[in-house]
């Protein structure tokens, strides 16, 4: 029945069968109502034929300018590009001899239709254009052009149809036609080579990035992660195997993208800003009052000014420039913003086709005589719908989770550079924690709401259409389910806000328990000394108790939240049902009508659950973005007083220059007028407090200027008081970014006196310093920090007193290698600020400063002769100083924490005793024992080791040194996560508890399978009742059992949720309690080798993750589980031969999950592992501003902090591309499924019955998103099973001695407090060396004994030793008759009593501090503050003895912290006492009264005493002297004195020639 090409006998035939086929094919077309449709061939070579053509014509210009525009150099020519090209080619000529035949063919008829011509014509000149197209592509990275792509398939897909009706038209008339057929298929077959060549990517010279290169085929289905994934599932993936991200997407350019607009914005939003001011000036504030200057300023009062300043600032909070971020950030993002939104739109209409279709599809099978082809093409259409839905779903995800990345990395980046320039006055307002989490916290809330962003309008759109689609099936009836959905909305909101309160109440308990958890282990040492664990065990477990209280309140909650949402859909269809059945009794309920219903309330699930969540979202970023806006719209550092000029012949010029810290009080620095000129070496001196710090600052330009101003010549380099270093080698520390130069290295690190210390040091100076420097000891910080700025070559180096913190010879060594007249830095400006007097005779000027300004200046000589204050003070000073001549210029010395009284003589004090408290320096110091010393290297000396070394530097992965790392590396588990975690997961849940709870849920898979073949035969009704004849028992029956079978499920969940949370609460009680236990009875050594922050971390992160996450991921995959095997087995009853289909999309689902769980896994590890360096180097950064201003490399530490979050940015990438090359394999795996059962359903069509085909694909619809959310969540759960495993590990870690043992000492023990060493041996950890190597000796009862020796001799040991802190390596200690190896710890500790070198406190009342057990009476707590020389103070406290002690007691000075130690020593009256080089860090009056004390209340006990100052300890009857851990001297001072020995050269160092000559 097929016409030849002649048989055209006029155009209005086609016109009419276009028109007939445009207006929705009418049934009467005699082509398509038929068994074996076709189209009308007119139609298949005109319209279909111009399809694609048009497509490609329209698109065209847009894509050559657009490549125009971005290109790069061109690339060479490929395989690819040359076989396409002569595809083409043939294209072209194939289209030639079309042109040749039509114009040459003579048919015979009047006249050849126009299509014969026009068509090729137009296909030569497409081909041609495509030729052109492909040719410009030399120059894009993505060598293969996407639209091309889609031009391809169009032109095939169109093809098909021509293809199908010459191949029918041979098969009856082997004659017709036959040149043109085959010139059609040989060009038909061409275009499917082409398209398949086009789906390969190609790479490229210039991107090695598989994503930008990859083709549009590849793009969409995400196949160029491929590799990645495959790489993951061998082996765990490392940071090199991770693809970097695009150009497009790294730190830099979308930074630079950001501030261009971000400048702009933020210039108005200031401009807003002066406006609202002058505004509001009419009625202004009254002004901040300054302190009242009579006040007496003791540390204590100026703690609570602060406190009040801080309340009177908070209640008048400062206005900042508003709401300009997110319109930078728009700017900045937009086009994704616009390419996301197309595509979800497009989504959202695709969505509504499917319940179209499947009514369609039911409408086919209830209807016997419908034609065979509609079903299979219903069923392709099905098909190809969802399969653009999920490409469309897919790449929108995948451009909005790239689009939160960029944001996220935007801000990181952009508060970084911020916090590089923020002013001093800004700085202030934000601790350090506050200002990391605005990087961390406030970032992400940002980069979670814009993957969600167009869920505000998608969801509206999406309830929308569903309600207008269920109008159109059910009419008003739906109203009634709508009106059930919006009445649970309320309810909902209301349990959410009550669960946000709770959270809220819960986040404050969680922070007590950390801070409690963070302040044990800072001060773990001192609890381990007096035995004080239990104490804060209890505490901790108390704070815990509330937190499981709150979370089970929290967790019932959320399971009536669950309850409700999985009631919705079963009511809102009970419900819409019932009153659609009862309204009317002409309404019979078909299956069309419900199945189509169903998918549709499925549908609108989604937009309803997400709506509430979004606009949360969307209101606590609202919050954040308040912040960033304060933070980033923040005054930056005004540093226009300070001026840098080229030639002068002043170095430094200070011009009536006034500064102050703060604009609402008086100015610090006042009326300074000062001339340096190049290359003087000018000492800054003044009592403590006169400004001498504030000096310099003001000349880095860190203080706001008053009137006046400061000019430099050249560059500066600074070393600030409280030594400031990176986590890194020494190395690193000292060259901070500079080239290496071994000659000038060497000299540095010798004039710093850094040599011997880098002996010690396990791997000289490759040698990993912690975090805050936290291995060195105060001196050997100061000295590197010196040696940094020295190594820099630098015009003026300002000095802010380096020699606080070393020894006296050390202090002399420095001074005259490095800053002295024949120092290094000879002919450099030097400003050095000092408080040692014996240097001063050699500087060219001194100023002396007093009270902000310059009392006077002049050389040495000059201010003598004066006689003015600097000679007064001298004088008085000369009065009080030993024959060292060695001290400080304090008139008064008042307890200022920042420059201790005078200057210790033997050893070094920590460098400034407030940020003493929290080191545990002393033990870590010797930690890092000499192992390098003697770890059987031959001993070169440094040098040479050091050059040696450095010529190996290629071979740099020389194995480390014994003990070289001091912190550990993370443990970062890889590959599977073993089944025995789950196993002691699940069993701290309790197996009963698991059986019953997945019983329940088993029994809601039941209940649902039920309720749908209910619905499916309540449908097949209308077959056999028509609307007047239906009774009214079978329709309240009908109704009923569904209404049942809806509850039973909701209440079957509500079951298993409320058991889960209360088992999950009780498994979380459990593994805290163990890990806390286990934590307590962990050995110092374990702390010592441990960040804080990483066992923090497993109290933090790793418990809330098993508190929270974990629960609701095991649940939700228990549900997700069930719910795919209750629909497949749904899918199965009709259709049994689904069941072998099953078989390969199972092994295809199932291989999937296991290469991509793999890859996820490890690339989330990844991602927090990364995550860290980002903001350890933040927080660095920001406590070391002053540093790197003043060295000005801010620029290198930014370049720094990119890289960082580059690296971070590549797994966060590769962790969302993974998500979706997952999602689109699975979506393809559930489309197959929806595929497969609607084609069955078409072949089986004869044996089933209308409601049998809406129940199968209406649950089919719903499997791909179930799917796709079970690997979603065994990912997570493998995920955040890692908590468990990471807890687990902390719970074996091997504990010390048993607290308390069978055998107990007796309970007066010790009564005498004799103790013996009999060959005592130690070591720090199993790889080091020992520490003390074989002491013997005998202290007798009541004896008072003196420790010296230099740093490293082993003083802090021995008293480690006798705690038993370190256990023997061999030989034994007997306190009175017992040897304390066979005793409990507590026992033994309990009974002795220390007070440490430092003194560490604890948040909450001074009596807790003072007696933790609660053991003693009031009265004796005040006796012993008395003997302590507190009660005064503590009197004139408001709330006595429960005055409330701040964090590690920072609300106390240094030397009331270091009297309340003695005042726990004194309520313990022990008969042995040990002194840790207790008053290292006390003024001179502290430590008198200390002393005293000591003297009277422990005459008759046994003291032993570490010293730093030999003045304390000439009293004592014997001296032990130390060395290299072994005894060289003890005997009594008289002994000691009398004959040279390392006893004697010490005292003469310090001073002492004989006994009686220690008064200071």
């Amino acid at each position: 029945m097929w016409r030849t090409l002649g048989e055209w006998t006029s155009f209005k035939k086609y016109e009419y069968v276009f028109n007939s086929f445009s207006l929705s094919v009418p049934q009467n077309s005699s082509l398509l109502d038929r068994p074996d449709a076709d189209l009308p061939l007119c139609f298949e070579q005109t319209v279909l034929v111009w399809i694609p053509l048009g497509f490609l014509w329209l698109l065209a210009p847009w894509q050559l300018f657009s490549v125009y525009r971005s290109r790069t150099k061109r690339s060479s020519l490929t395989k690819f590009y040359l076989a396409k090209q002569v595809l083409v080619l043939f294209l072209l000529i194939v289209a030639a001899i079309d042109l040749a035949l039509a114009l040459t063919e003579d048919s015979g008829q009047a006249t050849i239709p126009p299509v014969r011509y026009t068509n090729p014509i137009l296909y030569i000149c497409t081909w041609l254009l495509v030729l052109v197209i492909q040719h410009s592509r030399l120059w894009c990275i993505q060598k293969n052009s996407w639209f091309l792509s889609l031009f391809w398939i169009l032109s095939i897909f169109c093809g098909t149809f021509q293809f199908q009706t010459l191949i029918r038209a041979l098969l009856q008339d082997s004659k017709s036609n036959m040149a043109y057929s085959c010139l059609f298929f040989i060009s038909y077959g061409f275009q499917i080579i082409i398209l398949i060549l086009s789906a390969f990517s190609e790479q490229s010279d210039l991107s090695h990035n598989p994503s930008s290169t990859a083709s549009f085929l590849s793009s969409i289905t995400f196949s160029w992660f491929d590799s990645t994934v495959l790489k993951g599932y061998k082996h765990p993936l490392t940071l090199e195997d991770i693809l970097d991200v695009d150009e497009g997407l790294q730190t830099k350019s979308v930074v630079s993208k950001f501030e261009a607009f971000m400048t702009k914005d933020l210039q108005n939003a200031k401009q807003a800003l002066q406006r609202r001011r002058k505004k509001s000036q009419r009625n202004p504030d009254a002004a901040l009052h300054g302190l009242d200057k009579n006040q007496s300023q003791s540390q204590d009062v100026l703690v609570l000014e602060e406190a009040k300043k801080k309340k009177k600032k908070s209640r008048t909070t400062k206005d900042y420039p508003k709401s300009w971020l997110i319109k930078s950030l728009f700017k900045t993002f937009y086009v994704v913003i616009l390419k996301s939104f197309i595509l979800k739109l497009i989504h959202d209409i695709l969505l509504f086709l499917n319940p179209q279709i499947l009514k369609f599809l039911i409408a086919f099978v209830s209807d016997p005589n419908s034609y065979a082809w509609l079903g299979y093409v219903s069923a392709i259409l099905m098909f190809a719908v969802t399969l653009i839905q999920s490409f469309c779903l897919q790449y929108y995800f995948q451009l909005c989770f790239l689009l939160g990345m960029s944001v996220r990395t935007t801000l990181m980046a952009s508060v970084y550079k911020k916090a590089l320039s923020l002013s001093n006055l800004t700085r202030r307002q934000y601790t350090v924690g506050e200002t990391v989490n605005l990087m961390s916290v406030d970032s992400q809330k940002l980069m979670d709401v814009t993957n969600y962003i167009h869920l505000v309008w998608s969801s509206v759109l999406q309830i929308a259409l569903s309600i207008f689609f269920l109008w159109r099936e059910l009419g008003p009836s739906v109203l009634a389910g709508v009106g059930v959905i919006v009445l649970l909305i309320p309810v909902n909101a209301v349990l959410a806000t009550k669960n946000r309160k709770i959270q809220v109440q819960n986040m404050k308990y969680k922070d007590k328990r950390l801070k409690t958890m963070n302040e044990i282990l800072s001060g773990i040492k001192i609890l381990k000394y007096f035995a004080w664990e239990p104490s804060f065990r209890d505490q901790v477990h108390g704070l815990r108790k509330k937190e499981l209280k709150n979370l089970l309140l929290y967790g019932q909650l959320q399971t009536l939240m669950v309850f409700f949402l999985q009631l919705t859909p079963i009511l809102v269809s009970v419900i819409t049902f019932s009153v659609y059945v009862l309204v009317d009794s002409n309404n019979v309920l078909n299956a069309e009508k419900a199945f189509t219903s169903i998918t549709l309330f499925n549908v609108l699930r989604f937009p309803l659950t997400m709506l509430p969540m979004v606009t949360s979202s969307m209101l606590q970023a609202s919050v954040s973005v308040e912040r960033l806006e304060k933070y980033l719209g923040g005054d930056d550092l005004d540093t226009s007083a300070i001026r840098h000029v080229r030639n002068s012949d002043k170095a430094v010029q200070f011009s009536d220059a006034s500064f102050t810290w703060d604009r609402d009080l008086d100015a610090t620095i006042r009326d300074v007028n000062l001339d340096i000129k190049p290359g003087q070496l000018v000492a800054v001196v003044g009592t403590v407090g006169s400004g001498k710090s504030s000096l310099i600052a003001a000349m880095l330009g860190e203080m706001e200027n008053v009137h006046g101003h400061i000019t430099i010549q050249g560059t500066t380099a600074y070393v600030p008081q409280q030594s400031w270093i990176q986590n890194g080698t020494i190395k690193d520390n000292i060259l901070f970014g500079s080239e290496f130069n071994e000659k000038k290295y060497q000299q540095v690190l010798e004039a710093c006196a850094l040599l011997p210390d880098l002996e010690i040091l396990p791997g000289g100076d490759m040698a990993e310093i912690g975090e805050k420097g936290i291995n060195l000891s105060g001196g050997q910080k100061q000295r590197v920090s010196l040696a940094r700025a020295t190594y820099q070559n630098s015009d003026i180096y300002i000095l802010d007193d380096p020699l606080s913190a070393v020894d006296a010879h050390v202090g002399k060594h420095i001074f005259n290698k490095v800053v002295g007249p024949n120092g290094l830095l000879r002919g450099k400006t030097r400003i050095l600020v000092t408080h040692s007097i014996h240097f001063l005779p050699q500087v060219d000027e001194i100023v002396v400063l007093g009270n902000g300004t310059i009392l006077e200046k002049g050389s040495y000589q000059d201010l003598l002769s004066k006689k003015g204050v600097f000679a007064k003070n001298l004088k008085t000073f000369m009065k009080h100083s030993g024959p060292e001549g060695e001290a400080t210029v304090n008139d008064d010395s008042e307890e200022d924490d920042d420059e201790c009284g005078l200057m210790p003589t033997m050893e070094e004090i920590p460098e400034d005793a407030a940020s003493l408290t929290m080191k545990r320096e002393n033990s870590l110091r010797r930690t890092l024992s000499r192992s390098s010393r003697s770890s059987g290297r031959h001993r070169k000396s440094l040098k040479n080791s050091l050059k040696i070394k450095n010529v190996n530097a290629l071979k740099e992965k020389e194995e480390l040194v014994k003990g070289q790392k001091l912190i550990k590396k993370e443990f970062v588990e890889t590959g599977k996560v073993k089944f025995s975690i789950y196993l002691k997961y699940l069993q701290s849940i309790g197996w009963c508890s698991i059986a019953f709870i997945i019983f329940s849920y088993a029994l809601n898979s039941v209940a649902f399978i039920g309720s749908n073949l209910w619905l499916s035969a309540w449908t097949s009704d209308s077959q056999n009742f028509n609307g007047t004849d239906y009774p009214a028992s079978q329709r309240d029956m009908r109704i009923g059992v569904f209404g049942a079978l809806g509850l039973a499920q909701g209440i079957f969940v509500l079951s298993a949720t409320i058991w889960s949370v209360y088992a999950c609460n009780h498994s979380s009680k459990t593994l805290h309690k163990q890990l806390l236990t286990n934590i307590l009875r962990a050995p110092m050594s374990f702390f010592d080798t441990t960040p804080t922050g990483r066992i923090v971390n497993r109290f933090a992160g790793d418990i809330s993750t098993v508190d929270d996450i974990l629960p609701q991921t095991l649940r939700s995959w228990v549900m997700c589980f069930l719910g795919i095997i209750s629909t497949l087995v749904m899918i199965c009853m009709p259709t049994p031969i689904f069941a072998v289909i099953i078989i390969p999309l199972g092994i295809i689902y199932v291989s999937v999950q296991m290469f991509y769980v793999a890859t996820s896994r490890q690339l989330r590890r990844l991602d927090s592992v990364t995550r860290s360096p980002i903001y350890s180097h933040f927080s660095e950064t920001v406590s070391g501003l002053p540093v790197i201003r003043a060295f000005e490399h801010q620029q290198r530490f930014l370049t720094c902090s990119e890289g960082r979050i580059d690296t971070n940015q590549k797994c966060v990438f590769s962790w969302i591309t993974s998500n979706r090359w997952l999602a689109v394999r699975l979506e393809l795996v559930g489309n197959l499924i929806v595929f497969c059962s609607a084609l069955l359903l078409v072949i089986y069509k004869n044996s089933l019955t209308g409601d049998t085909v809406g129940f199968v694909l209406s649950n089919a619809l719903n499997i791909t998103q179930t799917l796709n959310w079970l690997v979603r969540m065994t990912s997570e759960a493998e995920t955040n099973i890692v908590a468990v495993e990471r807890i687990n590990e902390y719970m074996h870690v091997e504990n010390e001695a048993p607290w308390v043992t069978d055998k107990r000492p007796p309970a007066d023990w010790p009564s005498k407090g004799e103790i013996q060493f009999n060959n005592y041996q130690v070591r720090y950890r199993p790889e080091l060396d020992l520490v003390l190597r074989g002491i013997t000796c005998h202290i007798k009862s009541t004896e008072k004994i003196g420790v010296v020796g230099r740093t490293g001799a082993g003083k802090s040991s021995l008293t480690n030793c006798l705690f038993r802190i370190l256990e023997s390596a061999g030989g034994q200690i007997i306190v009175d008759g017992v040897d304390i190896a066979s005793i409990g710890l507590h026992d033994l500790r309990g009974k002795l009593t220390i007070i440490p070198q430092d003194p560490i406190l604890f948040s909450g009342s001074l009596r807790m501090n003072l007696d933790p057990f609660n053991k003693h009476s009031d009265e004796e707590i005040w006796k012993a503050l008395e003997l302590a020389h507190l009660k005064s103070f503590v009197e004139g406290l408001q709330l006595g003895l429960y005055h409330e002690v701040a964090e590690g007691g920072d609300n106390l000075s240094i030397g009331q912290r270091q009297l309340l130690c003695l005042g726990r020593a004194v309520l313990r009256k022990s008969k042995i006492l040990v002194l840790d080089e207790a008053t290292a860090a006390v003024d001179l009056g502290t430590d008198n009264l200390i002393q005293t004390t000591i003297r009277n209340e422990f005459s008759d006990c046994t003291v032993i005493t570490i010293a730093h100052r030999l003045h304390t300890i000439m009293d004592s009857d014997k001296i032990m002297v130390l060395d290299n851990g072994k005894i060289v001297e003890y005997g009594s001072p008289e002994e000691l004195l009398s004959k040279t020995g390392p006893f004697y050269s010490m005292a003469k160092e310090a001073g002492i020639e004989n006994v009686n000559n220690t008064e200071l």
